[in-house]
């Protein structure tokens, strides 16, 4: 749903949060008074008429001018429940490759009778039907309000002016004196280092370090305590992805995988990629590799002492580059590509299961988060995915951004509500209350914001294409 400001119109034209009583040409009053009512800049101006001025003169517009575009972001599905509405099946080209299954047992999150309510509730031949989902996490009842119970924002932007130490306008600017806006929570520190971008970041178990790794060709490793870097590990290759299972650190580099055991200090390489290795994953005694040439390579080991692995599968299908990994479902194993869909394997056989189309660019970021499915993507779109009745996956909540999706990550806040971090190719990081999106907050950087990170407490890390690694915590009333 979109909403439009007041401030500006189509093709750059003038309008007044209010028609003006005796107004010229602009907006101005036929008076002597040349003041810009500071209260009409914020969007705020209740009065009418107002013996300021509701245009900029050339001089203000010059200086500061407020983007035109509207910030809220909008979503293509509404809620009307506790939970996300299915979308409309309006595109041949939402489909899904479908493994049929016996029984409805392999649906998670759903019960034969959760499945009948649905389809009681939904009319006959109905493109849309509403779920509601028995989740801890989500369990806020939500009313859809009319577009005028929307509060109006305003532009949002750091004024780089201020970030030059130029800024004369102080509390009068329209734009932002700092890099991030939100309640409970803060920025810690930022830990300066890298000098390319930084596309990894893990946290070993048992290790007081914090690991980043870096296009730049380096791993660094920053004391938890102290927010020093305590060793760069320079590997002559660009880090594409890092992570981490028990005190293994892995990475990905080009033809090759480096691992690493941050107690003991061995070191092993894992030879089979062919090409950058832009994506990893690691659960239990397996470890995934996502590589550029469209191929994921499966190892088996053990994460004990001695460290044994051997290459257990090669999974072929997509055509393109793989972006990302993640592994969710009980044995399913999700990849997101630059062919622009999601395939879904069985990691126990092997196969793949199912392949989804519903994005219109690449695939950037995975993330599942209960009984759910995201997807981030360059075509500016999030997509919640959920079982059917069959086994297949279907989108049944779209929520789309002004730009393209870099990378999703999640956690609860001091209130155990849902937070969704989504990096955005506007060089910021929006925080999201889920299930609706409900702005949370928004984080700001020089550059886009290329991986995001999870801690312990409440922490949580961004790295950017600078190669600042940024650390912020959510704090407790």
């Amino acid at each position: 749903m979109e909403i439009k400001t007041a401030r500006r119109g189509p093709q750059g034209k003038e309008s007044s949060v209010f028609d003006r009583l005796g107004a010229g040409r602009g907006g101005h009053l036929n008076n002597s008074s040349n003041k810009i009512c500071k209260f009409w800049l914020s969007g705020r101006c209740l009065k009418n008429p107002c013996r300021f001025a509701h245009s900029e003169t050339p001089d203000v517009a010059t200086i500061h001018r407020p983007r035109q575009t509207p910030y809220y972001p909008h979503s293509s599905n509404a809620l009307v429940s506790n939970t996300w509405r299915r979308a409309p099946r309006i595109s041949q080209n939402v489909q899904e490759k479908v493994v049929n299954h016996k029984s409805c047992e392999n649906v998670p999150g759903k019960s034969e009778s959760d499945l009948e309510d649905i389809k009681k509730k939904s009319p006959e031949g109905s493109s849309e039907c509403s779920v509601v989902e028995n989740d801890s996490n989500l369990e806020n009842v939500v009313e859809e309000k009319p577009l005028e119970h929307v509060p109006k924002k305003t532009a949002e932007r750091v004024c780089e002016f201020w970030v030059q130490g130029t800024c004369v306008y102080g509390d009068q600017c329209p734009y932002l004196h700092s890099w991030f806006r939100g309640d409970k929570f803060k920025r810690l520190a930022e830990l300066q280092g890298h000098n390319k971008a930084v596309n990894g970041i893990a946290l070993p178990l048992r290790c007081n370090k914090l690991c980043s790794g870096s296009s730049d060709g380096t791993i660094r490793l920053w004391d938890c305590h102290t927010g020093q870097c305590a060793n760069v590990i320079n590997l002559g290759g660009e880090v594409g992805s890092v992570c981490s299972e028990g005190p293994w650190l892995f990475v990905g580099m080009p033809n090759v995988v480096k691992v690493w055991n941050t107690e003991s200090g061995a070191e092993y390489s894992l030879n089979g990629p062919v090409g950058q290795v832009n994506a990893l994953e690691s659960v239990y005694n397996l470890l995934f590799a996502g590589v550029e040439d469209g191929v994921i390579l499966a190892w088996k080991g053990t994460y004990e002492t001695n460290l044994t692995f051997q290459l257990a599968a090669t999974l072929k299908g997509h055509t393109h580059g793989i972006t990302s990994l993640v592994v969710g479902g009980g044995n399913r194993l999700y990849s997101g590509s630059k062919d622009h869909t999601i395939r879904v394997w069985d990691h126990e056989n092997w196969q793949c299961i199912m392949t989804l189309n519903g994005h219109d660019d690449v695939v950037k970021s995975l993330m599942c988060w209960d009984k759910y499915l995201l997807s981030g993507s360059l075509d500016c779109t999030i997509k919640v995915w959920a079982s059917t009745d069959d086994g297949s996956l279907e989108v049944i909540y779209t929520h789309s951004e002004e730009q393209g999706i870099i990378a999703l990550a999640g956690m609860t806040d001091p209130d155990v509500k849902p937070i969704l971090y989504c990096s955005c190719s506007d060089k910021s990081v929006h925080l999201y209350e889920l299930p609706i999106f409900t702005d949370r907050g928004r984080l700001f950087s020089k550059q886009e914001v290329q991986t995001l990170q999870i801690g312990p407490g409440g922490l949580f890390f961004t790295g950017d294409q600078t190669g600042l690694l940024t650390v912020y915590t959510w704090v407790a009333d």
